[in-house]
C-alpha cells in the first residue's frame, strides 16, 4: 500500500544523503549485468518503466493480480536496484546477515515490490505519466521528477531517486510520493521495528506474508 508517513522535502534530501553515506556501497556489490539498464539516461529508464506500467494498467482487468505481477516482473527488475534499496533499508542487520539470508531477503523484497505495483495499478481510466524535470540529487544521485496525471483529479508527484555505477547504468533506488514521502525512509522505519524484534528471518517472513496478501486480492 502507499506509505502514509510524510516528510518535508528538505528532510528527504537529508535522509537520502545520510542513507547513501551509511550504505558505503561499491560498484561490484550493487550492480549486476542482468539488473543494469545500460547506456540509458535516468529519465529514459523511468519513462520506459512508465510505458510498461501504463500498458499493464490498460489490461489490468484481463490480466488480474497474478497476470499483472508477471508482466511487471521484468520491467521492475530492470528499472529498480532492489538489492541496494533493501540493503539500505535494513542497515546494520544486512551487514550481520549471512549470504543465504541476504539472498532470501532480496528475493522476498523483489516479490513484494512487484506485488505492490501489481496491486496498486489495477485499472485504467485515462491516466498518463509526464516527466517534469531531471536534476542532481545528493551523493551523486539524480532526481527524475514526474507526475501521474489523472483526468478526474490533480496530478500525483512521483520523484525517482536514481543511482549509477558509472554514469551510464542508472537504476531507481527510492521513490518520493507527492515529492515528499520517501518509500525508502518509510521502509527503514517500518523494517527496523521488525528487525529489532525478530531479526532478518522475521522480516523475510513478514515480507512474504504481505506479498501473499497482495497477490491474493
Amino acid at each position: 500500500s502507499l506509505p502514509d508517513m510524510r516528510y518535508p522535502l528538505a528532510r528527504i534530501r537529508r535522509i537520502v544523503g545520510a542513507t547513501f553515506i551509511a550504505a558505503a556501497f561499491t560498484a561490484a556489490s550493487i550492480f549486476t549485468a542482468a539488473e543494469a539498464s545500460a547506456n540509458e539516461s535516468p529519465a529514459a529508464v523511468v519513462e520506459s518503466f512508465h510505458a510498461n506500467l501504463l500498458a499493464v494498467m490498460k489490461e489490468a482487468s484481463d490480466l488480474g493480480p497474478k497476470g499483472r505481477y508477471e508482466r511487471l516482473s521484468t520491467p521492475i527488475n530492470q528499472a529498480f536496484n532492489l538489492r541496494l534499496t533493501i540493503r539500505i533499508a535494513t542497515g546494520s542487520f544486512w551487514r550481520k546477515a549471512n549470504k543465504e539470508q541476504r539472498v532470501r531477503l532480496v528475493d522476498a523484497f523483489r516479490r513484494l515490490s512487484i506485488s505492490n505495483y501489481a496491486a496498486q495499478f489495477d485499472g485504467y481510466s485515462g491516466q498518463s505519466f509526464r516527466t517534469v524535470e531531471t536534476r542532481q540529487g545528493p551523493q551523486k544521485t539524480v532526481l527524475v521528477q514526474t507526475q501521474l496525471v489523472r483526468p478526474d483529479g490533480g496530478p500525483i508527484g512521483l520523484t525517482y531517486v536514481m543511482k549509477s555505477r558509472n554514469e551510464k547504468d542508472w537504476q531507481i533506488v527510492d521513490v518520493l510520493l507527492d515529492d515528499d514521502i520517501s518509500q525508502l525512509a518509510v521502509r527503514r522505519s517500518e523494517y527496523r521495528r521488525i528487525l529489532d524484534n525478530h531479526g532478518i528471518d522475521g522480516l523475510i517472513t513478514t515480507i512474504d506474508d504481505k506479498t501473499k496478501s497482495l497477490i491474493a486480492k
